[in-house]
């Protein structure tokens, strides 16, 4: 018989072992403690508490709470579990605009602390949120953007160097100087009001995706010597002749020289984009006329087109390591096979029979002899031979030849190449 005084439990067998009590118990429990994570009104303390010993799924609610105090989620920057960092990464960005308006500079140290320790965080997940919530602030330590934008993982510098109003150019070049990805460079190239020095680095590298974006970049300041430098290489580039068309600060010799390259489609876009003198217009008549009437761009061999743009390059003083280097990144096979062979001096067919060998050594060898440096070796590797991970032959302590002189002449004279 029911006591009148008591109200059963629906939701509840009529009997319950002890066990049964305890799980019941810790999943109400849990689900108090899940709804008080979330709360702007829980109080410093419980915040704290939750922190410390609430389960994982209820510390990420807490990183995630904007009332949760500093000492709480400096504990929280050093949880085990990733999604813990990753939540508190999403909301310490928003925190520091408001920070400087606090009056606690425990609080304030806190914080930045805090953000110091996921900036160095062991996954690049956890400081890439971080890098895309602060990239924009003018509001954090120098420190922290400096770590960020020499991050070894793209995903975490790519927003920092493209976006924080923290970096000088001073940074940026240093950067450009010690860069290992070539994102990091197209990142920078893609910034908002790029001063015509940090441009001018960027040019040097010859990375073509670099190169490309700050072509495309309508704020990135180019001098007329840097663009001319570009359009000295762009012929053997497919990449950079659209962007290259589309710049507005285009001098009519400028124009000229890539109605020279470009495809019929772009000379039309010249013609119509840009103010022309008659002479200049003249000229796009005339290379659009010899592109639709004989089709020469389809009628020509690759070997041949790579011929004429490497005796052109020969004849301008060119023909160097950079022009070898574009040529590469470029994936223009035929063309840096001529040009190894011009600048080794060793036959055309014996270069291509150690292009074709598909082996890092014997390649290495000959753009050692060549004079060329091993940074140039391993991007034939990777972009023209298309080597896989596991066989490319990488520099010595990041610039040094990865074999001795004794060994690349014996990979030389297996090719019959007196050395």
């Amino acid at each position: 018989m029911t006591n009148r005084g008591t109200r059963p439990d629906a939701a509840l067998p009529g009997r319950l072992s002890r066990e049964r009590v305890l799980e019941i118990l810790e999943e109400r429990q849990g689900a108090a403690q899940l709804d008080l994570a979330g709360r702007a009104d829980a109080g410093s303390e419980v915040l704290y508490y939750l922190a410390a010993e609430g389960a994982p799924a209820i510390r990420r609610v807490v990183a995630g709470n904007a009332a949760t105090p500093a000492h709480a989620n400096r504990l929280l920057a050093d949880d085990a579990d990733e999604e813990v960092r990753a939540e508190l990464a999403r909301k310490i960005g928003r925190l520091m605009p408001d920070l400087a308006r606090e009056d606690g500079e425990k609080l304030r140290a806190l914080t930045i602390e805090t953000l110091e320790t996921l900036a160095h965080d062991q996954l690049p997940r956890v400081r890439s949120i971080l890098a895309e919530e602060i990239k924009a602030l003018d509001c954090v330590p120098k420190t922290v953007i400096r770590a960020l934008a020499f991050d070894l993982e793209a995903i975490v510098s790519a927003p920092i160097l493209e976006y924080s109003p923290l970096l000088s150019d001073t940074d940026l070049m240093e950067v450009i100087a010690t860069a290992k990805a070539t994102q990091a460079l197209t990142a920078i190239a893609r910034r908002k009001f790029l001063s015509a020095n940090v441009a001018d680095a960027i040019v040097t590298s010859l990375e073509v995706p670099a190169v490309a974006a700050l072509l495309a970049n309508p704020d990135a300041a180019v001098r007329d010597e840097t663009l001319n430098r570009i359009i000295a290489h762009a012929e053997i580039i497919r990449d950079w002749h659209q962007p290259l068309v589309m710049r507005v600060d285009l001098s009519q010799r400028a124009i000229r020289r890539i109605a020279s390259f470009v495809g019929a489609a772009l000379i039309e876009v010249l013609g119509t984009r840009h103010r022309l003198d008659q002479e200049t217009r003249d000229h796009l008549n005339r290379q659009l006329r010899q592109r639709i009437e004989s089709g020469e761009e389809a009628q020509r061999s690759e070997a041949e087109v790579a011929a004429e743009v490497v005796d052109e390059a020969r004849r301008a003083g060119r023909l160097d390591e950079g022009f070898v280097d574009a040529a590469a990144e470029a994936g223009r096979r035929e063309v840096v096979i001529l040009a190894l062979s011009h600048l080794s001096g060793v036959a055309q067919g014996t270069v291509r029979k150690i292009i074709q060998f598909k082996s890092a050594k014997p390649l290495t060898a000959l753009v050692w002899y060549a004079g060329l440096s091993m940074r140039l070796a391993f991007r034939i590797q990777r972009f023209v031979m298309k080597l896989p991970a596991d066989e490319l032959l990488p520099a010595r302590e990041g610039v040094g030849f990865a074999l001795s002189d004794d060994e690349m002449r014996w990979h030389l004279s297996y090719f019959d190449v007196p050395v």
